[in-house]
């Protein structure tokens, strides 16, 4: 009788220490911080996402490319810049960072594990603003803010990169103005075209690949004044209204002709969230606060909202 009632009192304080234990855990476990800081004067502007819970930021004083853990928030600078922006990036499952320069008119590929440039490419000379990119069909496409062209790498067997890009000239219905012209770039649901956001006008348009031709997508009078990244989730496009802290949310048709933009999320914490990418069925967004006169300790966040 003895033994038994040890037994069960051993069985009870066991368990009493394991559900302690067990309760901590996935608190830790699944709870990934909803704010982290970037470095003092970092100046983001572009997020890419993976492979797997990392995350990478681009400056716009230098180019430096920051790497984040998402699951603590903490992370470092990996690759050092150029001494001019990086903008719009998007990494592959190969490991590659491509980053859009900006003023620098040009592109760089990263390597991710090591910080390597792999290779650069000039993309424009004289007034330029290579502002972002998509990987789509085999090549990535970047978009210039200020000369009505997308700028493409085909990228050969196995990923190969090119030797040089290919211009393709935009028309149809866009029309460039004074202003950021083309921004965000995305595909469209069927995966046969390109999506692009002109900031300066708030309309989006449709992109032929091959040809550059543009079609003006029917949001019912809804404009995206101030767009600047995209993020395709199905048929719902996400768009950063970077100066008016406000994601719209649009139903797009699948051949993208036409879309309506059916909510819009805003947040206490959006200073001037510029581009957005997901992770774990988050939405993370770097605030780039255009609007606070930026200094060498001027602080800047990444924040992290449902979609």
């Amino acid at each position: 009788m003895v033994v038994r009632m040890r037994s069960a009192i051993l069985k009870t304080a066991l368990s009493a220490v394991l559900m302690v234990t067990l309760a901590g855990l996935p608190a830790q476990a699944a709870t990934r911080p909803g704010t982290f800081p970037l470095p003092d004067g970092f100046q983001p502007e572009g997020i890419a996402i993976g492979p797997g819970p990392y995350a990478y930021f681009g400056s716009r004083v230098d180019g430096d490319i920051f790497r984040a853990d998402l699951r603590t928030g903490k992370g470092s600078v990996i690759s050092q810049g150029p001494g001019t922006p990086s903008l719009g990036m998007k990494t592959d499952g190969r490991g590659r960072l491509f980053v859009a320069g900006g003023t620098g008119g040009d592109a760089r590929v990263v390597d991710v594990r090591t910080g390597k440039v792999l290779k650069s490419y000039e993309l424009a000379t004289g007034t330029s603003f290579v502002n972002d990119v998509i990987l789509f069909g085999g090549a990535a496409y970047f978009t210039d803010s200020a000369n009505p062209v997308l700028y493409k790498l085909d990228l050969g067997r196995g990923g190969a990169l090119p030797d040089e890009a290919v211009n393709i000239p935009l028309s149809g219905d866009i029309q460039y103005t004074t202003g950021n012209n083309a921004n965000g770039i995305a595909p469209s649901p069927d995966g046969r075209s390109l999506l692009i956001v002109q900031s300066n006008t708030g309309k989006l348009f449709e992109v032929n690949p091959s040809s550059g031709v543009t079609a003006e997508v029917d949001l019912g009078g809804e404009a995206l004044t101030n767009g600047d990244g995209l993020l395709l989730s199905g048929r719902t496009l996400y768009a950063v209204l970077n100066r008016l802290n406000t994601i719209a949310v649009i139903g797009l048709s699948r051949d993208a002709s036409s879309g309506e933009v059916v909510r819009r999320i805003t947040d206490d914490r959006f200073d001037v969230p510029t581009t957005v990418a997901s992770y774990g069925h988050r939405l993370y967004l770097p605030n780039a606060r255009f609007t606070t006169t930026p200094t060498p300790d001027t602080t800047y966040d990444v924040v992290s909202v449902k979609p």
